[in-house]
């Protein structure tokens, strides 16, 4: 068992795997073949010609022989498809009707994804901005001096921030102010007065492997410093 399942109660981890159909989960990314009581398959976590990837439905377990890795249907949704262990026990959660009991990984979780989500909105409102703002055209023109297509700007969600101080404070959600303050977006001057981070700049967005936004590169324009920026 994943080394975070302490922080949930173990009964309810047991019953929750009790109630996974773990050949069903795999076989959702995993071609198995029935092999007598277990099914088999190419081990997904390394190369190789001859199957010796076994799941066994009694005991709601994988195991390869090969490479020697080894879980539940917990620990294949984390090393296999990258979720964290919350968002794992979540879906299983959610596939066997059982409600999460509250702890305190959960508030953390929450708290996370309220920030994955003003850092989501933040990207589309940079992105807006090559329409509505009448100063983008420099970042066009400074592009296309690079190189840079707009189907590329496009399909990389390239954005741009307007020099004016709240463009993006101003466009915030009040439920989302927080949270936009604590990813790094928004900022306080020496007189508690909020700003934005990001102005008169060619903004990237930092994605991780499910293509979620953690945060922003930015390239100044004309002579701001520093010449590039990022988010924390």
């Amino acid at each position: 068992m994943a080394p975070q399942s302490g922080r949930l109660p173990q009964d309810f981890i047991k019953e929750l795997l009790s109630r996974v159909d773990i050949v069903q989960l795999i076989q959702e990314s995993v071609k198995l073949k029935k092999q007598g009581q277990n099914y088999s398959a190419c081990c997904p976590f390394h190369h190789e010609k001859t199957p010796s990837f076994s799941v066994s439905p009694s005991k709601q377990f994988y195991h390869c022989f090969g490479c020697g890795v080894h879980g539940d249907a917990i620990e294949f949704l984390v090393a296999h498809v990258g979720l964290s262990f919350i968002e794992a026990v979540e879906q299983l959660a959610n596939r066997a009707g059982m409600t999460l009991p509250k702890t305190q990984e959960n508030f953390d979780d929450q708290g996370r994804k309220q920030k994955l989500h003003v850092l989501k909105l933040a990207c589309e409102f940079y992105t807006k901005q090559w329409k509505a703002s009448v100063d983008a055209q420099v970042a066009v023109n400074y592009l296309k001096k690079r190189g840079l297509t707009g189907e590329i700007a496009k399909s990389f969600a390239l954005g741009f921030a307007p020099p004016e101080w709240h463009a993006f404070d101003q466009y915030c959600p009040k439920p989302d102010r927080q949270h936009a303050i604590d990813t790094g977006l928004i900022m306080h001057n020496d007189k508690g007065r909020e700003y934005d981070r990001f102005r008169n700049r060619i903004l990237f967005p930092i994605r991780d492997t499910r293509g979620q936004v953690l945060g922003f590169g930015a390239r100044a324009l004309g002579d701001d410093k520093p010449k590039y920026l990022n988010s924390p």
